[in-house]
C-alpha cells in the first residue's frame, strides 16, 4: 500500500485554481476542472512508481522496493529499557555545518532535453563522483500498463505523464553482481521522491521520511522561468557515502546512532521509529517527559501520542511541535491541540535546541538545500520541507548521488 508522506491531498493538488505550498494556502479552493473532464482524469491510474535502483557488489538478500509501499528494512526494534528516558535524553552535539557552496553549473545539466509530449520531462542525473558508470544506475516507473525499466546510460530521460500519489524509485547495480543483474529493484541500495502532476502542474518533493537510500535532489524548470531546487546540498553529494555515514553518527545523540549503523548500514541510514522509538524498542518513551510538558503547559486535553509521537495525524502542527522541542509554552495550543501562536514557525533555530528532540531530521535539514528537507511525516509544517509546487512544468532534473 502506498504511504504518502505528508498530509496533502494529492488530488486537490491537481484540480485546486490556486494550489501553493503550505505557506501559502489559506483555504481550500474549487477544481479547476469541470466534473466531467475530473472523472476523466481520475481513470488515470493512481499507484504510480518510478525506480532507479542501486546494488552494489554485497550481497542483498532482500529488494529494495517494499510491497506495502515502506522504506524497507524495518529492522529490529531493540530491548524495551527505554534507555533514552531513564537518566533523560543524551545530550545532542552541535548540529554540522550548513552548506553555503553553490552547485557548479554543470552539476544541474538540463542540454538535451526533448520537449515534452506528456506534461514534462524528467532528467536524470549521475552524481556520483565517478564511484558508479551510467550503466549502473537504473530508474522504474509504473503505471497501470507502463512499466518502464533503464538505466541512464540506455535512457537518461522520461517524458511524464499526468498521475497521482506516485513514487520514483531510483536503484544502483553494479557489474558483476549476481544479486540484482536480473532485476535491479532487488538492491539494498535504493531510494525514491514522490509526486503528483496534473496536465499543467507539478507538485512532488524528495523525502527522508522513511530513511535514506541514495543521495537526492531535484531542481524543476517551469515555462514562467521559475526553478527551484530541493534535496541534499553540494557539498553531501561531493563527499563520500563513508563520509555522509560518518558525519550523521557526528551529529546526533546516542538514542540516534543505531539508525545508521547495522543491520541498517551500509545500506541506510533509517528514521527513528526502525531504530528503537517505536513501541516495545529501547527509545519508545524518549519523547515522554516533553510530551508531559507540552500538554501540561497549554491545558491539552486530547489523548497524548504514543511512542515515537505517533498518533497524531490530526494534529501536525502538535506533531512537528515535539519532534523539533518547540511550543511548550502557555498559549500556543489550545486545549484541543490547535495551533494559537503563528509565529511557532517563523524561527528555525529555535528548533531542535534541547532534547528530546528529533535529531534524525535536524540532520537532513543541516545538509538540505536552504535548509529544507522532509525529516518526519509533518515537517511541512511552517514550509520547511521539500516540498515544491508550480504550475506549467517543462522538465524535472533529478540528480543522483553515491
Amino acid at each position: 500500500m502506498f504511504r504518502q508522506t505528508a498530509r496533502r491531498d494529492p488530488w486537490r493538488a491537481v484540480f485546486d485554481t490556486d494550489w501553493a505550498p503550505e505557506s501559502n494556502r489559506t483555504h481550500v479552493s474549487r477544481p479547476i476542472f469541470p466534473e466531467l473532464v475530473r472523472s476523466a482524469l481520475i481513470a488515470l491510474p493512481l499507484a504510480t512508481a518510478l525506480a532507479i535502483s542501486a546494488c552494489s557488489g554485497e550481497s542483498s538478500s532482500a529488494g529494495g522496493e517494499d510491497p506495502d509501499g515502506g522504506a524497507g528494512g524495518s529492522g529490529t526494534s531493540g530491548s524495551t529499557d527505554d534507555a533514552g528516558t531513564g537518566g533523560g535524553p543524551s545530550p545532542a552535539p552541535e548540529a554540522g555545518t550548513k552548506g553555503d557552496a553553490e552547485a557548479p553549473a554543470d552539476f544541474w545539466d538540463s542540454s538535451n532535453i526533448p520537449p515534452a509530449q506528456n506534461v514534462m520531462v524528467f532528467k536524470f542525473l549521475n552524481r556520483s563522483n565517478g564511484t558508479l558508470a551510467d550503466d549502473e544506475i537504473f530508474w522504474q516507473f509504473k503505471s497501470g500498463a507502463i512499466n518502464e525499466l533503464h538505466s541512464i546510460a540506455e535512457q537518461p530521460t522520461y517524458d511524464m505523464p499526468a498521475n497521482a500519489s506516485g513514487r520514483m524509485y531510483f536503484y544502483v547495480c553494479r557489474k558483476g553482481d549476481t544479486t540484482c543483474a536480473s532485476a535491479p529493484s532487488k538492491s539494498k541500495y535504493y531510494d525514491f521522491i514522490e509526486h503528483t502532476i496534473g496536465p499543467n502542474q507539478y507538485n512532488g518533493n524528495t523525502t527522508r521520511v522513511d530513511a535514506f537510500g541514495l543521495k537526492l535532489a531535484l531542481k524543476l524548470h517551469c515555462a514562467d522561468g521559475f526553478e527551484q531546487a530541493v534535496g541534499e546540498d553540494y557539498e553531501t553529494f561531493a563527499e563520500s557515502r563513508e563520509a555522509t555515514f560518518a558525519k550523521f553518527l557526528a551529529e546526533v545523540p546516542d538514542e540516534f546512532k543505531a539508525a545508521a549503523q547495522p543491520p541498517f548500514a551500509p545500506y541506510r541510514i533509517v528514521q527513528p521509529g526502525a531504530a528503537g522509538f517505536d513501541p516495545g524498542g529501547a527509545h519508545a518513551n524518549y519523547y515522554k517527559a516533553f510530551v508531559d510538558e507540552l500538554w501540561a503547559a497549554n491545558g491539552i486535553t486530547i489523548p497524548k501520542p504514543g511512542p515515537n509521537g505517533n498518533g497524531l495525524a490530526a494534529f501536525p502542527d502538535l506533531s512537528a511541535a515535539i519532534y523539533r522541542h518547540v511550543g511548550n509554552k502557555a498559549g500556543t495550543f489550545d486545549a484541543a491541540g490547535k495551533l494559537l501562536d503563528k509565529n511557532l514557525w517563523k524561527d528555525s533555530t529555535t528548533f531542535y535546541s534541547s532534547p528530546p528532540a528529533n535529531y534524525y531530521a535536524r540532520f537532513w535539514h543541516t545538509h538540505g538545500i536552504d535548509g529544507r528537507a522532509y525529516g518526519f511525516p509533518y515537517d511541512d509544517a511552517g514550509s520547511y520541507s521539500t516540498y515544491i509546487s508550480h504550475k506549467d512544468p517543462q522538465y524535472l532534473l533529478v540528480a543522483i548521488g553515491w
